[in-house]
């Protein structure tokens, strides 16, 4: 299964910050709120709270997927933020971010849910996905990097 197989659309976000991971959570759910998948944000933005400060979601080699279940969406939503020069998500390995997808799925979606973080960890996994991704020249390229994610 590709990741545009599960997704219509990814929301892209290339000029996030160095700053707070929440504030981070906060600017990515933004972007997913104007995409219209959103319908309450104080409450996604609660549920994503809660489950970041239950256990960090920064994972290794550059990638974080904060997320959730939240009953302020109907269908999935996924969001990537890129950060070029790195920050501080509390990762496994204890090196910078750059990758951050946030998901969002509703309560009762529980088998895309798990794919999409599966997915997404078995290619930051595979070999030169983070470097094409950092060097991608803007958001067309990203998509296009994205599509092969498998």
């Amino acid at each position: 299964m590709h990741l545009n197989e599960i997704f219509d659309e990814i929301v892209i976000k290339t000029d996030l910050e160095n700053r707070d991971k929440f504030q981070i959570i906060e600017d990515l759910l933004d972007a997913a709120v104007a995409s219209g998948k959103v319908h309450d944000r104080a409450v996604a933005l609660h549920d994503l709270v809660e489950r970041e400060r239950y256990l960090s979601t920064g994972f290794e080699n550059g990638l974080a997927v904060p997320h959730a279940k939240s009953e302020a969406i109907h269908e999935m939503i996924l969001v990537l933020g890129l950060c070029r020069e790195g920050l501080d998500f509390d990762s496994l390995d204890g090196k910078p971010t750059h990758f951050i997808f946030l998901l969002l799925s509703p309560v009762d979606t529980s088998g895309p849910h798990i794919q999409t973080l599966a997915l997404l960890a078995r290619n930051f996994q595979a070999g030169d996905i983070p470097e094409r991704l950092l060097q991608a020249k803007d958001s067309a390229e990203l998509e296009k990097i994205l599509s092969e994610f498998k």
